[in-house]
């Protein structure tokens, strides 16, 4: 067996267990509003950060659960404290499909505005790769796993192949996602889009699947705060990021 053909059996090996573990007939999403608790994250102008990423965490929540064949997981749905690594541990607990995470960004000077959504930094990707091969270490635990998972195992090279070519599948998809959601607030919503950025996030680091982080506007800006504090703001904000994850479910699922 040649060396490519070996890659790319190791790949649908790979993929058949990922697919085996944790199946689901539904779209999966993690909602993540950012902070929380006794994290009130940037306060500016009589606002929270953890106020706002809720309740437009929430809205987002409401309109996706209209769409037929999606499933939701909220790391919260209220004020409460909420650890990082934990909140990466529920999306992956879940097998998600996509995992966002809603924020507000914040600057001493009155005058940066807009909205950008973030994607993993190559800089880690070692670090979601051994996230990846911990999470799937479970499936010894389990009996008839080599039945189960037909030879999957993450301690073999072949297999670690595998996994580092869904980490730049994971890296693509995640662009493609964050795309959508800016060139919808582009076309929405009067702030602004400052694009797409890639950033050694932990929290995008520590989760398996596609993920984007989303600053939806500067709370330190009056002009962004003014729609993020408003419902039909904070409306088209989460209509906005809901719409983009309905097309790439319906372009990927």
């Amino acid at each position: 067996m040649s060396k490519k053909t070996k890659i790319i059996f190791a790949f649908l090996i790979m993929m058949l267990a990922v697919n085996t573990y944790g199946q689901s007939n539904n779209f999966i999403v993690t909602l993540d509003a950012g902070h929380g608790g006794k994290d009130d994250g940037a306060k500016y102008f009589d606002n929270k950060e953890k106020d706002l990423t809720l309740a437009v965490t929430l809205k987002v929540g409401k309109i996706l659960e209209q769409n037929y064949g999606i499933s939701l997981i909220y790391t919260r749905k209220t004020d409460e404290f909420i650890e990082l690594r934990e909140r990466a541990k529920i999306s992956n607990r879940a097998s998600a499909n996509l995992f966002v995470s809603i924020h507000c960004n914040a600057n001493k000077s009155a005058t940066g505005n807009g909205s950008e959504t973030y994607v993993m930094g190559m800089s880690r990707a070692n670090m979601n790769l051994e996230v990846s091969k911990a999470e799937n270490s479970v499936i010894f635990l389990e009996d008839n796993y080599q039945k189960t998972y037909k030879g999957f195992d993450p301690n073999k090279p072949e297999t670690l192949i595998g996994l580092q070519i869904l980490q730049e599948s994971n890296l693509t998809s995640s662009i493609d996602l964050a795309n959508k959601i800016q060139n919808n607030f582009s076309n929405s919503i009067a702030i602004k889009s400052r694009g797409i950025k890639q950033e050694p996030l932990w929290v995008l680091d520590a989760t398996t699947m596609p993920g984007v982080l989303i600053e939806i506007g500067f709370i330190s800006n009056k002009n962004d705060v003014s729609i993020l504090e408003s419902e039909d703001g904070q409306n088209s904000i989460a209509t906005a990021i809901a719409n983009a994850i309905i097309s790439y479910k319906n372009e990927n699922f």
